[in-house]
């Protein structure tokens, strides 16, 4: 069973999910400091000082001054402040994955198109993938005949 979970766990797409996930959690922490620390600050001063991560509903009927001291206290709360930073820091990530998977797609190879005609077996004219005769020899064609038949 050792052995198993072994082969398993060395498998390259495993390897590769845990590597994404390492990743996107430092990423995920890297967007947040973003939000708290840089983004919020200006936002909570341009609309009146107001520190978003600290509003909130008190839902006891007391009055405190801080989340921290209704947690303290056990006051439940609403807190959509914390909700607010929380919506911003989705968006942010989800705008830096769109433009990550719009990359990845810009570099990917594009996929060849079908073919629209097929040769004649019998003439070698093109004719369209679904005749059934050729339009210049009027020979019958199979849907997966190519060769001439023998």
């Amino acid at each position: 069973m050792l052995k198993e979970f072994k082969a398993f766990a060395m498998r390259g797409n495993v390897l590769d999910m845990a590597v994404g996930i390492i990743v996107g959690a430092a990423f995920g922490q890297i967007v947040t400091s973003f939000v708290q620390d840089i983004m919020m600050p200006p936002i909570g001063r341009l609309v009146g000082h107001v520190d978003f991560s600290n509003l909130f509903v008190n839902l006891s009927g007391t009055h405190y001054e801080t989340i921290a001291a209704a947690k303290v206290a056990g006051a439940a709360t609403l807190n959509y402040g914390l909700f607010l930073n929380t919506v911003i820091n989705f968006l942010i990530v989800a705008f830096a994955v769109f433009l990550l998977v719009r990359q990845v797609n810009r570099l990917a190879p594009k996929p060849v198109p079908a073919p629209l005609t097929r040769d004649c077996p019998y003439c070698l004219s093109a004719v369209p993938v679904k005749a059934v005769k050729c339009a210049h020899c009027t020979s019958e064609l199979t849907s997966s005949s190519q060769s001439l038949p023998g």
